[in-house]
């Protein structure tokens, strides 16, 4: 199934970044890139691919982010480290989900009919 983020900004770690805790994401996020904490709705990290998708309350806020940081940014790590990230508009993306005890009778055309809303 596809579906489009919306209003939302992908921010990629580079592939030797070191592990960066929920509550390190949230201070450079406000510290660093300077988004207000009443712009941001959700925020989602996938630790393994090293990404951070922020989710804000309206287009302005995506473009003004982008706009501020061209497409980039640091993040100093306590050790001193500095990972370069990548920032863009997050975009169309595929979801695999796993639904647990789901007796294989069911037709995949009804759960997709039932997930699409």
């Amino acid at each position: 199934m596809m579906s489009e983020r919306q209003n939302t900004v992908l921010c990629t770690f580079g592939p030797t970044s070191s592990r960066i805790s929920a509550f390190e994401i949230h201070e450079w996020i406000h510290d660093q890139l300077r988004v207000p904490e009443k712009s941001v709705t959700i925020i989602q990290i996938d630790g393994p691919k090293g990404q951070v998708y922020i989710k804000l309350v309206e287009i302005a806020y995506v473009q003004a982010l982008l706009q501020s940081t061209n497409g980039q940014s640091e993040y100093k790590h306590a050790n001193g480290e500095i990972s370069i990230v990548r920032i863009e508009m997050a975009g169309m993306s595929t979801r695999r989900v796993k639904i647990a005890n789901l007796p294989p009778e069911i037709d995949e055309g009804i759960l997709r009919s039932a997930l699409s809303q």
